[in-house]
């Protein structure tokens, strides 16, 4: 096998193998063993893990163990969301099965095919000629743009979500995940709180929202600018288009040492001014320019900061999926810092 960014199975996340591998054999066709099952270095929510029998390759997702948040850790949506869009243009892993029998391994879990290809982990792209970053951002562009012109009736996900409304009921729930979590006072995430109701730019729409459309969650072409598939469907819901696009461009607005940050780029980098990206979505998916961009990138902040108080509150209990969980989790007061700077800056 190729090289693959995978490590020993952390201690916390162990499981029967045997149970996995006789359960795999009785219900995925062309499984043989013998089985071996590495964890994935990366990650901070569902534990995924790296399987090899019988000279192929798969991919294991799986709920923490642990007490775990009300609606989160949702494998069986991710196991939806997938197999829904297989037979579409927005390119995502085929799916074996989906295994809500905790019995087997203690936690419920899905596989899918392991997908051979690039992940970026830094959005800057280093080491890349400007060219081949111009292309592969614009293959970034192009696969979320897909995702939003697919009609989610169409494909069997209706009841994926609830249409209208999204920016209100998104705000309500992110603000009771953040409570449910809260491990210090963040006097900007209150701000946020207050703000963002406020704000909501009028009229509303309903595409299937990815949730965490970024580089990172994207396998790309071993050689080529082309997006193989796109992957960590957890967050994934009927929403607005617009939340996708605001966390897909939030990076252009964070400052040098956060997470997913684009720091100061320029021409010459072959990374596209976020004006330039942003019109590009908009011509693809054929909707008029985007008035307010702001709201929708503090939006992305806000959500990304009770996320990152999430992994706070799981590292403490130990139910974190990644070793550097707590570092991460950190990273919520200078997130919502960051954003209710943004506000402030347009005020």
């Amino acid at each position: 096998m190729p090289f693959v960014d995978v490590v020993p199975v952390r201690e916390r996340h162990r499981f029967d193998e045997g149970a996995l591998a006789r359960y795999l054999a009785a219900h995925v066709e062309g499984f043989s063993g013998p089985l071996v099952v590495q964890q994935f270095a990366g990650g901070q929510s569902n534990p995924t893990f790296f399987l090899t029998a019988g000279g192929r390759g798969y991919v294991l997702r799986k709920k923490p163990p642990g007490k775990l948040l009300p609606s989160a850790h949702a494998v069986d949506r991710e196991y939806r969301v997938l197999a829904a869009l297989a037979p579409t243009d927005v390119p995502v892993p085929r799916v074996y099965l989906l295994c809500e029998d905790e019995s087997v391994i203690g936690q419920a879990f899905y596989l899918m095919e392991w997908v051979e290809g690039r992940i970026f982990r830094d959005p800057t792209l280093p080491g890349l000629a400007p060219p081949e970053r111009a292309a592969i951002y614009d293959a970034m562009n192009q696969t979320l743009a897909r995702l939003h012109r697919i009609d989610f009736r169409a494909v069997g996900l209706e009841g994926y979500g609830k249409p209208g409304n999204y920016f209100e009921r998104q705000i309500r729930r992110w603000i009771q995940q953040y409570e449910a979590s809260k491990t210090e006072e963040i006097e900007s995430f209150d701000a946020l709180v207050e703000w963002l109701p406020r704000s909501i730019p009028p009229g509303d729409e309903t595409t299937i929202a990815h949730g965490d459309f970024r580089l990172e969650n994207m396998i790309l072409h071993p050689t080529e600018p082309r997006v193989l598939a796109v992957i960590d469907w957890e967050l994934s819901t009927l929403g607005h288009p617009l939340a996708d696009l605001g966390y897909n461009v939030m990076g252009y607005f964070m400052p040098a040492g956060s997470p997913q940050t684009l720091g100061k780029i320029d021409a010459a980098s072959g990374i596209p001014p976020v004006d330039a990206y942003v019109r590009k979505y908009c011509e693809r998916v054929g909707r008029p320019p985007v008035d307010d961009l702001r709201f929708y990138v503090v939006f992305a902040m806000f959500r990304l900061a009770a996320i990152a108080q999430g992994i706070t509150m799981r590292a403490r209990t130990g139910s974190a999926s990644s070793e550097n969980a707590d570092t991460v989790g950190g990273a919520a007061r200078s997130i919502a810092n960051e954003a209710w700077k943004l506000v402030r800056a347009n005020a």
